[in-house]
């Protein structure tokens, strides 16, 4: 089988759960017949809706739109740290609009990336401080892009004041990064790389997070999970990752689900659906 092939749609969950990050525009979906496509992909395994991240301007124009197209589909809206070299007053603006919308549930992603160089740290920071002060005037979660950049992360958030609902996209930390966080209320979200074979210090922080504190994710296109890593990945993999944390956390499928279901429902402020 291709490795550019999806991965099989796997058995439905017993509970609903929530993709809490994916990129729909990049998995190729352009127009409302797209977004649904995929989000009827995601419900027969059970993912039932999904947040749509932007990273760039154009992306939160089609994000915020996208939400409005299909029930099941929120968006969160930002200039994703590597693309910050250039984030001026006019991006600001059209970001601030964007963020205000009625299905734009968060701001994000945001934070820094020291992986990479395309944009300055200088320019990452002083962009990653101007979402922080949008999220806590618009009241609305503040999501974090962290790619080696723990510590700056922190302190910035330290140095501006966090908003009340933080979460850590992918979060990539060990377990003592993982207790540092939670004791400061941040919720992390989990996506395709706990599963990863070379990721037991991800996995051992996975296993300590409070349950009201953690959340599922794809980041699809990208960070399939294991034995799908390298394929094209779509929100309904996410079913694979709840799998996979309920038996790191041994913990069963249908409370992982029911527990990433709801914490998304709370962080994000969405309607709530019973497991049944």
């Amino acid at each position: 089988m291709s490795k550019r092939e999806l991965p099989p749609v796997p058995e439905r969950l017993p509970a609903p759960a929530i993709d809490a990050h994916t990129h729909l525009d990049a998995c190729g979906a352009v127009t409302a017949e797209d977004v649904s496509a995929l989000l009827d992909r995601a419900s027969s395994a059970g993912v039932t809706r999904v947040v749509t991240v932007a990273d760039d301007i154009a992306s939160a124009r089609w994000a915020a739109s996208a939400s409005t197209w299909d029930s099941r589909v929120f968006a969160a809206v930002a200039v994703h740290p590597t693309r910050t070299k250039d984030f001026g007053d006019a991006e600001r603006s059209e970001v601030e609009r964007l963020a205000l919308g009625d299905r734009v549930v968060a701001v994000g992603e945001t934070g820094l990336d020291y992986y990479w160089d395309y944009s300055p740290p200088e320019s990452q920071q002083d962009a990653f401080r101007w979402h922080i002060d949008l999220a806590k005037r618009i009241g609305k979660p503040l999501m974090i892009h962290d790619r080696e950049a723990h510590e700056d992360i922190l302190r910035v958030l330290r140095e501006e004041g966090a908003p009340d609902t933080v979460v850590f996209h992918c979060f990539s930390g060990d377990a003592d990064f993982a207790r540092r966080c939670a004791k400061e209320g941040y919720v992390l979200s989990f996506a395709g790389t706990v599963t990863f074979r070379n990721a037991a210090a991800l996995r051992e922080a996975a296993k300590l997070v409070p349950r009201e504190q953690y959340l599922v994710e794809t980041d699809a296109p990208f960070l399939t999970p294991h034995p799908y890593r390298g394929r094209p990945n779509e929100p309904y993999c996410a079913a694979y990752t709840v799998c996979a944390l309920a038996e790191i956390r041994e913990e069963t499928v249908e409370d992982v689900a029911d527990a990433v279901r709801g914490n998304a429902e709370r962080v994000f402020r969405l309607p709530s659906v019973t497991s049944g």
